[in-house]
């Protein structure tokens, strides 16, 4: 008896994932998202971001103090490797001419009283004006300006130390009394592409498999047909066959879609990979996972093809902030906070850039992963309850309806509509 139950079980299993298997190979639209998405999406954002590391970006400077300050500043923006001063100009109208022929991808502006500032010991400022077409011409031109600024205040501090009296080892000394040594291990040449890329790889996964369950629901719903199809009479263990036949048509699929999003393509731009394979083949199959129980929780509300084009362009954002990659979960707002733990790419993206881009170790991620498997608990019993859900409206759409009709025509007699 036990084992002839088992035996159904697995059966009913083995046939809705065929079923639901047939329904995403006939289905064009998903198979180009799972494909098209899947496949190409990583490698279309790499090429986009593949020179991470922009160079001698072209500025042009506006001169109005034409002090030795103001020269040796310039000098020394011009020697950075985020920086080329490409044009002098004699006035603002010039550059401005110069920003929009595109010629320049910046100006920098110094006042006037730039030197006399200087002199007289007080606050000196100097503007810069970035092309935000591109993050990275605003990153060079901050980044060089901010150096040589950097360095400048250094030697001012310890020139007027000098003034009044210090000699120059005890100047030194005093600003700099405490040295520092500014390393970042993980991305030495502050590649915009190893930032970006490593929170978007594990969150193409998650995406893209939202978006292909939810075109596949709103499609059969629109042909009057059900998501939650059971093989047998509705019971309470029937639930759980769909839920198991149906993730497991989506976890095969991702599981080779994320290997490739996250072994292959990283080794194919020669991004670094110093985490363990096999810590990041374990990170990705609970990850796998979570997402499919993630999916088939809140594809259920989908009931128009249409309506996942119109989340992917709200969601895709929102998604990638909450990961934290672009900034430190600790400084969100209570709300945003709260509201990332509802998506597994908030912890899933933490851990690989954990493990693949910092070399950390299953020990260094198990936050990420306790938190992995507690979203897996709390969306498999949502995505059950859908589909019980589902065939209770289905089993009981003949009642529902003889219902609604009954009340519709007592409502007309009490209003005295013929």
């Amino acid at each position: 008896m036990k084992n002839g139950y088992i035996r159904g079980w697995f059966s009913d299993v083995l046939h809705i994932f065929n079923m639901e298997l047939r329904q995403i190979l006939h289905d064009g639209g998903v198979m180009i998202i799972f494909i098209a998405a899947g496949f190409f999406y990583p490698i279309l954002y790499n090429i986009v971001y593949k020179n991470g590391i922009l160079e001698d970006t072209p500025i042009a400077v506006v001169d109005y103090a034409d002090c030795s300050d103001s020269r040796r500043m310039i000098r020394e923006m011009d020697a950075t490797r985020e920086i080329e001063i490409a044009y002098r100009c004699t006035d603002m109208e010039q550059a401005r001419e110069l920003f929009q022929k595109r010629k320049v991808n910046g100006i920098i502006y110094f006042p006037p009283d730039f030197g006399d500032k200087l002199a007289y010991n007080e606050t000196a400022t100097f503007s810069i004006y970035a092309d935000m077409s591109s993050f990275l011409y605003y990153k060079n031109l901050l980044m060089g300006s901010n150096f040589v600024m950097l360095h400048e205040v250094n030697d001012i501090k310890i020139d007027r130390y000098s003034f009044d009296g210090l000699t120059d080892a005890q100047a030194d000394q005093t600003v700099n009394a405490v040295t520092y040594d500014d390393i970042n291990p993980y991305n030495p040449a502050f590649s915009y592409s190893i930032f970006l890329i490593s929170a978007i790889l594990m969150l193409i996964v998650q995406q893209v498999m939202f978006y292909g369950m939810s075109m596949s629901v709103g499609t059969m719903r629109e042909e009057n047909r059900s998501f939650a199809s059971l093989p047998d009479t509705l019971t309470g263990r029937g639930v759980m066959r769909v839920v198991f036949g149906r993730g497991a048509v989506y976890w095969l699929i991702f599981m080779i879609i994320g290997i490739y999003v996250t072994c292959i393509v990283p080794a194919m731009f020669h991004f670094p990979q110093r985490g363990s394979y096999w810590d990041i083949l374990l990170l990705l199959s609970v990850f796998v996972s979570v997402c499919v129980v993630f999916c088939m929780s809140w594809s259920t509300l989908v009931t128009r093809r249409e309506s996942a084009f119109i989340l992917f362009l709200f969601m895709s954002p929102v998604c990638v902030f909450l990961t934290g990659f672009s900034w430190p979960t600790t400084a969100f707002p209570a709300f945003w906070k709260y509201f990332s733990y509802l998506f597994p790419s908030t912890f899933g993206c933490q851990a690989f850039i954990n493990l693949n881009t910092a070399g950390a170790d299953l020990e260094i991620i198990r936050p990420q992963l306790r938190a992995l498997f507690m979203q897996g608990i709390v969306y498999f019993a949502l995505a059950c309850l859908a589909i019980y859900l589902e065939n209770f409206v289905l089993r009981n759409k003949s009642k529902f309806e003889a219902e609604r009709e009954r009340l519709e025509r007592e409502i007309d007699g009490v209003l005295g509509v013929k």
